[in-house]
């Protein structure tokens, strides 16, 4: 699994260079496949059905933009602005095991709350880094990570959880980014040797989220933007080791 993230790493690392204003989502999306098969890796969601949509998924990255939540579409037709938040999903299968990361990218110079946004979300997920160790309840670190996004004036997204990863790219336990009455009563309880992909997403409104008429993309209800980062990692003997990790 170390081997599938430092794919998934290189392939976000080369697109937080490449993504600039004039570029397409679909371009983006090339430049992804083109590493990921250069590493004999497979890219993980390029095929996949949802029961929402009539169509697979047709892209190696989900690419969302501003008020896309995720699950964006690659395309030509959607050219990157100076202004832009750009979230990038992409995730890889090797040599049997999979890898799954997240990262949103500023297009050139973005407002105060885009930058915020952006800032709150990956502080988020390393309150998830920090937290995760053998012997913790998931529910306490949900907590923890909803409350750092509210306190800032964020919302957590509720429809849309983290998950569990490994030989298949979503395993149990659902991994969510909040606390809820129905995670305390049936808690994740983490051991050594869990691995799980967790995967903050945070609006800079509310969090109601809808899904578009493609089957895929989704976005939020009141059309503020929304930002989101994610990382596997693996529960180890005192903390957590992030799979994903880019240098």
């Amino acid at each position: 699994m170390r081997d599938a993230g430092k794919v998934v790493a290189d392939v976000l690392s080369e697109i937080k260079e490449f993504a600039k204003a004039g570029i397409t989502t679909k371009e983006v999306d090339i430049l992804a496949t083109e590493i990921a098969a250069k590493a004999g890796a497979k890219c993980l969601f390029k095929g996949v059905r949802s029961p929402y949509a009539k169509q697979p998924f047709p892209g190696a990255i989900c690419a969302s933009v501003n008020e896309q939540v995720v699950h964006g579409i690659p395309s030509d037709e959607v050219v990157l602005k100076d202004g832009d938040i750009f979230s990038v999903d992409f995730g890889v299968k090797l040599n049997g095991y999979c890898g799954d990361s997240a990262i949103t990218v500023a297009i050139g110079s973005v407002n105060e709350e885009k930058q915020r946004l952006m800032d709150v979300t990956g502080a988020v997920l390393q309150v998830a880094i920090d937290n995760i160790a053998p012997g913790r309840k998931w529910s306490e670190i949900a907590e923890k990570m909803q409350s750092y996004a509210e306190s800032a004036g964020f919302s957590v997204v509720r429809d849309l959880v983290g998950h569990g990863i490994g030989t298949e790219m979503h395993c149990d336990p659902q991994v969510p980014n909040y606390v809820s009455r129905g995670l305390r009563k049936n808690d994740i309880f983490l051991k050594e040797g869990m691995v799980l992909a967790v995967e903050p997403m945070i609006n800079a409104g509310r969090y109601a989220v809808k899904t578009l008429r493609d089957g895929w993309t989704v976005v939020t209800v009141d059309g503020r933007p929304s930002a989101h980062f994610e990382h596997t990692i693996a529960v180890v003997s005192g903390g957590s080791e992030v799979l994903t990790a880019r240098e």
